[in-house]
C-alpha cells in the first residue's frame, strides 16, 4: 500500500486497484524469489556447521570454519585438505563470474548488503541487481555441481 501511494498518488483513482494489484504480485514474487535463493544458499552452507553448536548458530561464521584451525592440524589433515579445496573450489567459481554478477553477488550474500545499497553502489537499478544476483546463483551452482559440490 505504501508503494502505491509513494509512487502513483497522481494516477486516476480508477487505475489505482489494477496498480495495487500488480505491486502485491509482484512483491509476493519478489519474496518468494529470495526465499528461494536464500534457501539454496542456506542448505549449501549449512553442510558447514558443527554439530555441537548446541542450536546456537548465530556466533557461526562460514568461513571462519572454512579456515584451518593451525591447533587441529595434526589431527585431521585430510578434513584440512578438504577444506582448502572446498575454498579453493569456490573462489574459482566466482572468479569465473562476469564482473557485475560477481560484483552484486559479493555486495549482496557475502557482505549481506541491501538491495538499495547494492543497487547505489554498482549505480544501476534495484532490478539490474535482483538479474545479476540470480545469474550468478545459477552459474556458481551449476560450478559446483560440476565440480562434485553437492548442494
Amino acid at each position: 500500500m505504501t508503494k502505491l501511494a509513494a509512487k502513483y498518488f497522481d494516477k486516476p483513482s480508477a487505475e489505482l486497484p489494477f496498480l495495487f494489484h500488480k505491486i502485491l504480485q509482484n512483491t509476493i514474487r519478489d519474496y518468494y524469489r529470495r526465499q528461494k535463493t536464500r534457501s539454496m544458499w542456506t542448505t549449501l552452507f549449512s553442510s558447514f556447521i558443527p554439530e555441537d553448536t548446541d542450536g546456537n548458530q548465530d556466533d557461526f561464521d562460514i568461513l571462519d570454519s572454512l579456515l584451518p584451525d593451525l591447533k587441529d592440524d595434526w589431527r585431521e589433515p585430510e578434513t584440512r585438505l578438504e577444506r582448502l579445496q572446498l575454498i579453493e573450489i569456490i573462489e574459482d567459481a566466482i572468479k569465473t563470474l562476469p564482473a557485475r554478477q560477481r560484483e552484486a553477488f559479493i555486495l549482496r550474500y557475502w557482505e549481506e548488503m541491501s538491495l538499495a545499497e547494492t543497487a547505489e553502489i554498482m549505480n544501476c537499478s534495484q532490478g539490474s541487481v535482483k538479474t545479476h544476483c540470480s545469474r550468478a546463483v545459477h552459474a556458481l551452482a551449476a560450478k559446483l555441481k560440476e565440480k562434485g559440490v553437492k548442494l
